[in-house]
């Protein structure tokens, strides 16, 4: 036997929709009215569009503030270093930074305090004014001096070092014996042979090649050799000769090659053989010194 079909099930009732019905409210969410939202009118635009003008031109003038503050910083910066440029300028060349001491420093054979009083005209100069042709011209009068520079020490002081020629010795002439240094300056004349000196008897003078091969042994000797050398001949560049005035004894050098090496080879031979019982070294071949 079939079963009985089932009995259709009762709607659902919503108790609040109902109840909002017979309130007479709108049971749809807010909002949801159906009707279609207002058109904005004219005066919202104008409200818009003037306060969009307002906001651009707040920007702006936040834009210009800073603009104009970069430039009176950038303004004041460029006139403080322009005023430090002047001032500093001003000061230099004022009496504030004058010369007033000259120091000479290097003067050996020189007298330093006659150097000083030769250069007296730059005293009272502002620092960056000191004649430096005038100081030449000074200096040029003492030829001792080789090369000079000077060095300005603020406030007040100025420094000139100078470099003087060495000498090699002494070249006999019609006036005395003169007083040469290795490119053959003349560096003073006396009517004797000053003592200490060796006496140079080159062929060809100061300007010749054997001059310039003298000066370079002359220049490469030890102390304790060179004192002991009273004359150095030479009638070419390769036949240098020198001769040690205690003993007489003749040293052959030959050219100035290896001049360094032959003055080193010939100290050593001579603390062995000492020259009161030697009439010859002959170093021209440092390799093989001869002893006679």
């Amino acid at each position: 036997m079939d079963p009985p079909p089932p009995e259709p099930l009762a709607p659902v009732v919503d108790l609040e929709e109902v109840a909002g019905r017979s309130s007479g409210e709108d049971p749809r969410p807010e909002g949801e009215t159906g009707e279609e939202p207002e058109q904005t009118g004219w005066r919202g635009v104008w409200r818009a569009a003037r306060a969009r003008r307002r906001a651009l031109r707040a920007e702006m003038r936040r834009f210009t503030v800073r603009q104009r503050r970069r430039r009176a910083v950038w303004l004041w910066s460029v006139g403080a270093l322009g005023t430090l440029v002047v001032v500093s300028l001003g000061a230099a060349y004022s009496p504030l930074f004058a010369v007033e001491s000259i120091r000479v420093v290097g003067a050996e054979a020189l007298d330093a305090q006659t150097v000083e009083e030769a250069l007296a005209g730059q005293l009272g100069t502002p620092m960056p004014l000191v004649d430096e042709s005038a100081v030449k011209a000074a200096l040029v009068t003492f030829p001792l001096v080789e090369t000079y520079t000077l060095e300005a020490r603020p406030p007040h002081e100025l420094v000139v070092r100078i470099v003087e020629r060495t000498p090699i010795g002494v070249v006999a002439g019609p006036a005395g014996f003169t007083l040469v240094d290795a490119a053959g300056v003349a560096l003073s004349t006396t009517p004797d042979a000053p003592e200490g000196e060796p006496v140079l008897d080159v062929v060809g003078g100061t300007d010749s090649a054997a001059f310039e091969a003298v000066g370079q042994v002359v220049r490469s000797l030890p102390e304790a050799i060179r004192a002991q050398v009273t004359e150095v001949a030479a009638t070419s560049a390769d036949d240098v000769t020198l001769t040690l005035g205690g003993t007489g004894t003749q040293v052959v050098w030959g050219n100035a090659d290896d001049s360094a090496l032959k003055a080193l080879v010939l100290e050593r031979q001579m603390g062995v053989t000492p020259p009161d019982d030697v009439a010859l070294y002959d170093v021209s071949s440092p390799d093989v010194v001869v002893v006679g």
